[in-house]
C-alpha cells in the first residue's frame, strides 16, 4: 500500500507508522520530536494550504529548516517557515494565509523574469512616507569606467562562485574591489542589488532599512511589512524582522545577487550577528557578495570548510604584468617600455592605486627612469604624492573644492554649491572635470550625478583640510568648515533626509539645530535608524552644553530608557530638572516637566513600584499639554498598570480606556495595544470573562502579523480564558502561541515562566502529569 502524505488539518497531525495511522496534536512536545525525523507534510486549514518540506538553505549549506510551497495557476510559491522548534500552529497559519493571499506576477517587460508575490500589503506604497528618506545613492552600483582594464579570469571565477552561498572580496583599500563587482554584474547582467555602507549602519535599525531598500530594487514588494515594525516604539528582535524578510525573498523566482560593498565600516556585533542570521537561512535563489578591506566576524573557517565561500583576495586581485602593462600603455597613454612597467609592477606589488598614481605623476615627468627608481608603493608614499602630485598640481580653486566638500561622505553639484556658496565656480563644472581627469573620484549613478571621492583621496583631504585648522592661528579656517556643515544640513533637510542634516548639524556643533532635526517630522529620528547616531551625539556633549538646554537632558533620558536601559536614567532626568530651577513655568517648560515625569513612570514600571508610577504618571498628565497625545496615551497605560497592581480595578479601567482613546487618536498603535491588553486583565479580574477574550482578540487583530512583545500577554490571557471554559485544545494553541513570542524576546524571562507554568496547568488538566512535568 503506498504510503500517504503526513497531513495536519486543523491542530491534529495525521501520519503512517509500520502502515497503521497515528495522530498528534501540534505544539505538543511529540509534535516537535516528530518534525526532527519528518522530511515532508502537507497542512490544510481555513487559513489556506500548502506542502512542507525540510530542507538545507541551498546547496546542503546551513542548518535544516522548513519550507512551504504551494502552486497557483502553473507557478509554485514558496515561503520560509523556519526550524523546526519554531513550528506553532500560528506559524502555520500565518504561512498558509500568506501563500494564499500571494500570486505571482510577471511583467511584460520583464520576459517572464523575476516573479515577486503580489498581495494586498504590496499593493500599497512600498515605502512609508514617514520612513527616513533613503540615499538611493547607497542603493546604485557604481558604473565602470568605458576604459578599464578587463579582467575575465576574476570575472568567471565571480560567476563560478554562484553556487556558493558567500562570495567574500576581502582586500585593503586601491586594490579595485569595487570596480571588479561593478564591472562583473554589468557584464554578466545578473540582476542584482547594492548596498554602500558607512558608520550610520551600525544601527540595527538602519542597517535593516537600507538592506529592505536594497532588495526592493530587486523586487519592490519586499520587506513592506518589515518597514512598519521597525517604526514601532518596540520592534521587534532583529531576527524576528530578518525571517520575514527571508519570507519575502524566498517567493522571488530567478537568482539575484546581494553586494554590500564596504562592510569593513560597520563595527556592531548586532549587525554582524544579523548578517550571520542571514547567511544560515538564505534561501537558495540569493547569493551573497561581501565586499571589505578586513574579513567580517562571520563564521569563515566553518564556510570555507563545507565549500560555501568563494574567496578573493589580494592575491588575485593585484595586477599582472601584463594587466599592468594594459593599464599603464594603453589606457593611460604612457608608451613605457616592459622594463620600467616590470620595475613599477614590482615596486607596487600589483596594487591597482599605487600604479594609477604613479601613471598621473609619470604623465608630467621628464625623466621616466628616474621616477620610476625612486617610486615605493606603500601607502603613506602614495598619499604623500597623492598631496603633492595629485592635489597641489590642481588649480587653487579647485584644491579649494576638494577640501571645503571633503566634509560630504557623497557629492553632487547642487549640494557643493549649497556648501561652497559658488566661491569657486559651479559644483557640477568641477566634479565633471575631476571625473574626466581619473583625479580619484567614483560615480555612484547612471547619470553621473552623484559622486563620492576615492577612500584613499577622502583620506588624504580629511588630513590636510584638518592641517589647515590647526594652522590656522585666527580659527578662520574653523570657522569656515563650521558653516560648510551648517550649510550642508540645511541642503540635507531640505531634501528631506534629516539624518544625513542631523549628522552635519552634530559636526557643526549647532545644538539648536541638531536637537530639532532629532525630532523628526511625525517620528522621531531614534525610530529611524538614527539612535546610536544621536546617543554618541549626546554623550558627547559638555554638561554644560546640556544644562543650558534642559531638553538634551530629558531627551538622553527617554532615548536610553526606549532603547531598554535603566541605568543613568534617574541621574539625568535630575541634571534636567537641576538644570530648570528658577525657569519661568510657560507652556515649553510645562512640557519638559511632563516628560519628565512620564519617563519617571516608565522607570518605575521596570521596577514595579507602584507608588511612584501614580504619582509620577498623573504629574506628567497635570503637566503635558493637551496635543501631547502618545505621552498622554503612555502615561494613562502606566497609570492603569499600577492601579490594576494595587488591586484598583475601577481605576484601572478607567486610566486604560483613556489610553486607548489617546493612543488611537495619536497613531500610537503600541501604546493603545497595550492599554487593551490591560483592559482585558481588568475585565478577566472581575470575571468578566466573554468581554475579556473579546478584548484580547482584539488586540490580535489590531497587531495583525507584527510579532510585538506584549501580543504574549493578549494569547496568554485568552488562553486563560479558554481554559476556565474548558476549551483545551485552543487554550493550548494560544499558550503556545504566547509562549513562542516569550522565547523571542530575552529580556522577559517572567513571560516565558508564566508561560511554561500555565502550559504545565493545561497538562495537568488533561491528565497529562509526564507532559506538566
Amino acid at each position: 500500500m503506498a504510503k500517504r502524505t503526513p497531513i495536519v488539518r486543523g491542530n491534529t497531525l495525521t501520519y503512517q507508522h509500520e502502515d497503521q495511522d497515528h495522530l498528534l496534536t501540534v505544539d505538543t512536545p511529540d509534535w516537535y520530536a516528530w518534525l526532527e525525523s519528518a522530511s515532508t507534510f502537507a497542512f490544510t486549514s481555513e487559513a489556506g494550504r500548502f506542502t512542507a518540506r525540510r530542507e538545507r538553505a541551498g546547496n546542503q549549506r546551513g542548518g535544516w529548516y522548513w519550507k512551504a510551497y504551494r502552486t497557483r495557476r502553473g507557478k509554485l510559491a514558496s515561503l520560509y517557515l523556519g526550524k523546526s522548534e519554531t513550528l506553532t500552529l500560528s506559524r502555520l497559519e500565518t504561512v498558509a494565509r500568506g501563500l494564499a493571499d500571494a500570486r505571482v506576477e510577471t511583467t511584460p517587460e520583464s520576459n517572464g523574469g523575476t516573479g515577486v508575490p503580489s498581495t494586498p500589503a504590496a499593493a500599497q506604497a512600498t515605502r512609508d512616507e514617514s520612513l527616513t528618506p533613503l540615499l538611493a545613492t547607497k542603493l546604485h552600483r557604481p558604473l565602470p569606467r568605458p576604459h578599464l582594464v578587463r579582467r575575465p579570469h576574476l570575472t568567471a571565477q565571480l560567476t563560478q562562485g554562484l553556487d556558493a552561498t558567500l562570495t567574500l572580496v576581502s582586500a585593503p583599500a586601491g586594490f579595485g574591489k569595487t570596480t571588479l563587482l561593478a564591472q562583473w554584474l554589468t557584464d554578466s547582467g545578473i540582476p542584482s542589488a547594492w548596498l554602500s555602507l558607512d558608520e550610520g549602519e551600525n544601527d540595527p535599525a538602519r542597517f535593516l532599512l537600507y538592506l529592505v531598500a536594497a532588495m526592493q530594487t530587486v523586487a519592490a514588494s519586499v520587506g513592506a511589512g518589515i518597514l512598519r515594525m521597525l517604526q514601532s516604539p518596540q520592534p521587534p528582535p532583529t531576527h524576528v524582522l530578518l525571517t520575514a524578510l527571508i519570507n519575502d525573498l524566498s517567493v522571488i523566482e530567478d537568482p539575484f545577487v546581494l553586494v554590500l560593498d564596504d562592510y569593513h565600516a560597520i563595527d556592531s556585533q548586532v549587525v554582524d550577528q544579523a548578517l550571520r542570521f542571514l547567511l544560515e537561512h538564505l534561501p537558495s535563489q540569493l547569493h551573497l557578495v561581501i565586499s571589505t578591506r578586513e574579513d567580517p566576524r562571520l563564521p569563515l573557517a566553518r564556510l570555507r570548510a563545507e565549500g560555501h565561500m568563494n574567496e578573493v583576495r589580494v592575491a588575485n586581485l593585484r595586477f599582472t604584468p601584463a594587466e599592468a602593462a594594459e593599464y599603464l600603455n594603453l589606457i593611460m597613454d604612457l608608451h613605457l617600455s616592459r622594463e620600467d612597467i616590470a620595475a613599477l609592477e614590482r615596486r607596487t606589488e600589483g596594487w591597482i592605486a599605487g600604479l594609477h598614481l604613479a601613471a598621473l605623476s609619470l604623465q608630467s615627468q621628464p625623466d621616466t627612469a628616474g621616477f620610476i627608481q625612486s617610486f615605493t608603493g606603500s601607502h603613506h608614499f602614495v598619499l604623500d604624492y597623492l598631496g603633492e602630485e595629485v592635489l597641489q598640481r590642481q588649480p587653487e580653486r579647485v584644491q579649494t573644492f576638494l577640501l571645503r566638500t571633503s566634509i560630504l561622505k557623497r557629492l553632487c553639484g547642487s549640494l557643493c554649491d549649497a556648501v561652497l556658496q559658488g566661491s569657486v565656480g559651479s559644483g557640477q563644472a568641477i566634479l565633471e572635470y575631476l571625473d574626466h581627469a581619473n583625479l580619484f573620484l567614483v560615480p555612484l549613478d547612471n547619470e553621473r550625478r552623484w559622486y563620492r571621492y576615492h577612500h584613499l583621496f577622502a583620506e588624504l583631504l580629511q588630513q590636510r583640510l584638518q592641517q589647515s585648522i590647526a594652522a590656522s592661528s585666527s580659527g578662520a579656517e574653523e570657522t569656515a568648515v563650521t558653516e560648510s556643515h551648517v550649510r550642508a544640513s540645511i541642503w540635507y533637510e531640505e531634501q528631506g533626509l534629516e539624518l544625513e542634516a542631523f549628522q552635519h548639524a552634530a559636526a557643526a556643533n549647532d545644538v539648536e539645530r541638531a536637537e530639532r532635526l532629532m525630532g523628526g517630522k511625525g517620528i522621531p529620528l531614534h525610530m529611524r535608524g538614527a539612535a546610536m547616531a544621536i546617543l554618541d551625539w549626546l554623550r558627547s556633549l559638555p554638561t554644560a552644553v546640556m544644562d543650558a538646554r534642559p531638553s538634551l537632558w530629558v531627551r538622553y533620558a527617554s532615548l536610553i530608557l526606549v532603547n531598554g536601559q535603566t541605568t543613568g536614567v534617574e541621574e539625568k532626568l535630575q541634571a534636567a530638572e537641576t538644570a530648570l530651577r528658577g525657569a519661568e513655568l510657560d507652556d515649553q517648560i510645562r512640557d519638559l516637566i511632563g516628560r519628565i515625569a512620564a519617563a519617571r513612570a516608565t522607570l518605575a514600571l521596570t521596577r514595579y513600584q507602584v507608588e511612584p508610577m501614580i504619582a509620577q504618571s498623573q504629574r506628567a498628565l497635570e503637566y503635558l499639554p493637551p496635543a501631547n497625545l502618545s505621552l498622554r496615551a503612555n502615561a494613562c497605560w502606566t497609570l492603569g498598570f499600577a492601579y490594576f497592581l494595587q488591586g484598583d480595578r475601577a481605576g484601572a479601567r478607567q486610566a486604560y480606556t483613556e489610553g486607548i482613546s489617546l493612543g488611537q487618536t495619536a497613531g500610537a498603535l503600541y501604546t493603545a495595544l497595550l492599554s487593551t491588553i490591560g483592559l482585558g486583565q481588568v475585565q478577566e479580574a472581575e470575571n468578566q470573562l466573554h468581554p475579556a477574550a473579546e478584548t484580547y482578540r482584539r488586540v490580535l487583530q489590531l497587531a495583525g502579523d507584527q510579532p510585538f512583545q506584549a501580543i504574549c500577554e493578549a494569547h496568554l490571557g485568552l488562553a486563560r480564558v479558554l481554559y476556565e471554559w474548558n476549551e483545551l485544545d485552543t487554550a493550548e494553541r494560544h499558550g503556545q502561541q504566547g509562549l513562542h513570542l516569550a522565547r523571542q524576546y530575552e529580556s522577559v524571562v517572567d513571560r516565558f515562566i508564566i508561560c511554561e507554568v500555565f502550559l504545565a496547568r493545561l497538562r495537568l488538566a488533561e491528565g497529562d502529569m509526564d507532559g506538566a512535568a
